[in-house]
This record gives structure tokens, sequence and C-alpha cells, in this order.
């Protein structure tokens, strides 16, 4: 069996407590001894002077359902070992008996193609297991599940397809899915009434589970979705977990401060809640959630119906405009479908209108049309203030959020973690070594029930990275995102050495 010895270095052991000196010893897949100890004489040893030595990431909200397949290296070359896919109502299962409902509903988010789909949660872990580079834990998309259950429809259910969800949900959580999520800001998930959401958290809460949100607005109605989550805790008692948690737009910054106090609160009381943010101003998702999302019902086939009549058009490009929050010079295009407006990658909405002599919410529409829905975009949400804020709350995980795209992706996909533990806590001391490193591994292990991860304690899975905390960074940026990280030494996942 083989045996690595980390000597000399700083360990950083995921708990929160401050930075020791010490040595740590794995042996096969398991983290063997720590801090001081009898080394064995045939141990491989890595020197760790300067360096500090701490468990493996875990990249707690991504979307690599698919990508985890491949075995692609973005996640691990920045320290990541573990990450949870199926967030935001997004999963690759349980796949309906027409796989194009579920590819054009989430291959925005996938950048998939036409070859994918998994009947139950059993059938994508057990292939998801299979992967090289991170442990894969994933939870039930409600949009996903409710695609499988009625398709694209909108609205409430009947009591025969609620039956229906939950069962497939109860048995998505018992053959290992980690959790459920929603996306209440895309549809078909976006229609869902709380009672409906109510029952599904249910049966999260039965099987002990997490469930994490993508909640209904980030915008002018935040605290109400806020509070719609928090009742659906209270009543279920479910563990909750809200999604990238933000004020978006300059006239909703001044509200972050609300809200988290309302989180403080409901965490003192009786509710278990926590959110998750990642550490940059901009986000990324696909245009179409710009608009209402009555105007998906039917699909992208249906959405693009409308965009072609008059009248319907008319209407969904008033309510665009008017509930927009960010403006468009914040919002530019980071991918298309097709070659013909490749040139648009990288530009903003408001220059696209320009060049066109459009106005803007028109080009959304028409880039939509052109791509049939294959667009997606960055979008500039929050101020850096609100940034410190919530990466440095107590109650907070730091995530990527990152997904691929057919273009420019969004530079968290390539340097979450160490941007975290560079710019973010040794440069602007936003945080403390130990609390940023907690934030990324012992944290989200509580949080989403990943046994013996998260933590350098003796019997734990051997998921180690060594960084230079001198030096560890990202040099990606939103103009040139596809820049590996600096200052990671050595990454090992279970045991066997990934860089």
């Amino acid at each position: 069996m083989a045996r690595v010895l980390f000597r000399n270095g700083t360990l950083v052991d995921g708990s929160g407590a401050p930075p020791r000196r010490g040595d740590l010893l794995i042996s096969g897949d398991t983290i063997a001894d720590i801090d001081s100890f009898d080394a064995p004489a045939d141990a491989r040893v890595i020197d760790c002077r300067g360096l500090a030595i701490v468990p493996g990431f875990i990249d707690s909200h991504s979307h690599s359902d698919l990508q985890v397949l491949e075995n692609r290296p973005e996640k691990v070359a920045q320290g990541v070992t573990a990450e949870v896919v199926g967030n935001c109502g997004f999963s690759p299962y349980p796949a309906p008996g027409n796989l194009k409902l579920l590819h054009d509903f989430a291959n925005g988010i996938f950048c998939g193609s036409q070859d994918w789909g998994w009947p139950t949660a059993k059938a994508y872990l057990d292939r998801a297991a299979q992967s090289t580079t991170t442990a894969v834990f994933s939870l039930v998309g409600h949009g996903s599940l409710r695609i499988a259950c009625v398709g694209n429809r909108l609205g409430p259910l009947s009591e025969r397809d609620l039956d229906w969800m939950e069962q497939k949900l109860a048995e998505s959580l018992q053959q290992g899915a980690c959790g459920f999520s929603t996306g209440l800001m895309y549809a078909p998930g976006a229609s869902a009434p709380f009672a409906e959401l109510e029952r599904l958290c249910r049966v999260v809460a039965r099987h002990g589970k997490t469930y994490a949100t993508h909640m209904r607005d980030y915008g002018d109605h935040l605290a109400e979705a806020v509070d719609e989550q928090l009742e659906l805790a209270r009543r279920t008692g479910c563990r909750l977990q809200i999604s990238h948690l933000q004020a978006v737009g300059p006239r909703n910054w001044d509200n972050q401060r609300t809200v988290l106090e309302k989180i403080e609160n409901a965490a003192a009381g009786e509710i278990d809640v926590g959110f998750d943010c990642y550490p940059y101003t901009h986000g990324s998702t696909v245009l179409t959630q710009l608009l209402p999302q009555w105007a998906l019902e039917g699909g992208i086939d249906g959405l693009l119906a409308r965009i072609t009549d008059g009248a319907e058009r008319t209407r969904i490009a008033a309510e665009t405009q008017a509930s927009l929050t960010q403006g468009w010079p914040g919002i530019s295009i980071s991918s298309v479908d097709s070659q013909i407006n490749r040139e648009l990658i990288g530009k903003t909405i408001a220059a696209i209108a320009e060049d066109r002599a459009r106005e803007p919410v028109e080009v959304v529409l028409d880039l939509i049309q052109e791509e049939r829905g294959r667009v997606n975009m960055l979008e500039l949400n929050q101020s850096e203030p609100n940034l410190r804020q919530t990466l440095s709350h107590p109650l907070s995980c730091i995530i990527s959020d990152g997904f691929y795209v057919k273009g420019r992706p969004h530079p968290r996909l390539y340097g979450t973690f160490p941007l975290l533990l560079g710019e973010m806590t040794r440069e602007r001391g936003w945080l403390t070594l130990a609390e940023a490193v907690h934030k990324i591994t012992g944290k989200p292990a509580r949080r989403f029930g990943m046994a013996k991860r998260g933590r350098l304690e003796k019997g734990n899975v051997a998921d180690v990275v060594v960084f230079n905390p001198a030096t560890i960074n990202s040099p990606a940026t939103y103009e040139n995102p596809m820049l590996a990280p600096t200052g990671i030494r050595h990454v090992f996942r279970n045991g066997a050495e990934a860089i």
C-alpha cells in the first residue's frame, strides 16, 4: 500500500482552527496520521516547508454534471477533489422518454449534446463514480424532475403528478442523491406553487438530505424570495442552502443587509440554514433568464413561437425591460451556438444594440430567436462591499457556480478557489486562511453530508491539497478566463496524485 508523508508543512485542517506546524501521512486512500508521529521508512516524502497542507477543496455548487464524466481538468487544477452537481433545478436525471425535452431545458447550463440522460439517480451516480478527477455528489433537480413528469407544462400539477414526483424524489435520495435543488427563476420550476415545493421538501427532510435553492428573485423581490425559502424550511424541517446569495442591481444593493439579518435570525432559531456565494461581482447564466418565464411554456419551441407573434413579443419585451436590474451595459454575451454570431462574444447588449440600431431588449429577443435559445451571458450583479459581506459571513460557503460554454466562460470555472485564497484572503484580508479553507472544505462537507471528507483527520479520505500561501491566486479574468491558477503544488484524491 503506497504511503506518502507530507513533512514540515502548515496544517490547515478544514475545521476553522488556526494553522499549525505538522506532518501528514496518507496510506492508500486514507489519512493514516497527522501532526507528529513516527514516519514509516517506506513512505514517499514531500517536503512542505513554506507550504500549506489542506483538505481537498469541495465545490458545493457546480454545473459540471456532464463534464465530470469526461474527466475535465479545470476543477482539479484548482484543488477541487469533490463537487456537488445538480444545482439550480438542473440534473441529468430522471430523463423523460423524449430526451429532447430535457436537452432543451438543460443544455444551456450543461453545454451538452443530444446523447445524454439517465433514467435514475443510481444510473447517473454509477457512471459518475468512474470519474478520475473529482468525487461527484448530485442533487435531484426540480426542473428535471418536473419535465420527466409533465414535460414543459407550467402551473400547478395534479395530485397524481405530485405523488409521482414525491416517489421519484424519494427513490433518487435512497439511491444516493445528496439532496434536492430548485431553480425558481427558470421555467418550468418558476411556475411551481409553494404547496408543491413544500411536499417535495418534506421528502428531503425525511431523508435527512439538503435542499438547495436558486430562489425566485435576487433583485427587486429578494426579501420575499428569502422569506419563502425560510418558510419552507420552517414548515418542513429540511436543511436549507440558499444558492449564490446576492442582491442584484444597484437599486437593490442596500437590501442585502436586511436579508442577511433574516437568515441570521432564522439560523439562531430552529432553522438549519446556510448560503453560498462565489468571489466575483459578475454572474453568468442563460440569456433566457432575463425573460418572463411564462414565455417558456412549451419549452424553446413555445418561446420561439411567442417571439414571432407581434403582440406576444411586445408583452415579453415590456416585462423583460421592466424587471431588468443590471442595466444593458452590464450584460455581455459569453456564448452562442452558431458560427454566424461568434463575433458577439464579449460584447455587451448595449454595444450590440448600437451596432444593430435596435433597442437592447429587441436585441435580446433577436439573439434568442437566431440561436434557438442557446445564448449565455455574463452580468454585473453586485457591489464589492456586498461581495465582501457574503464571502466573510459565518453562514457562507464559497462555490464556483461554474459551467462550460461554447465560447468564453466565466473565470470562476478556472480560478474560484485560488482567487479566494490569494486575492480575497492574502491580499485583501477579507478572511483568515483558516476561515477561507473551512468555507471550501469542512463546512460544505457537513452541509451536504459528505462523510470522512473536508477535514485532515485520521481515518478520513486522503483528499489533500498542498499550495504556497504566498503565491496562490488566479490570473483568469472576464476577458481572458481560461488561465490556469498559480501556487498549487500537489493535489491528491483518494490517495492518488492528480497534480
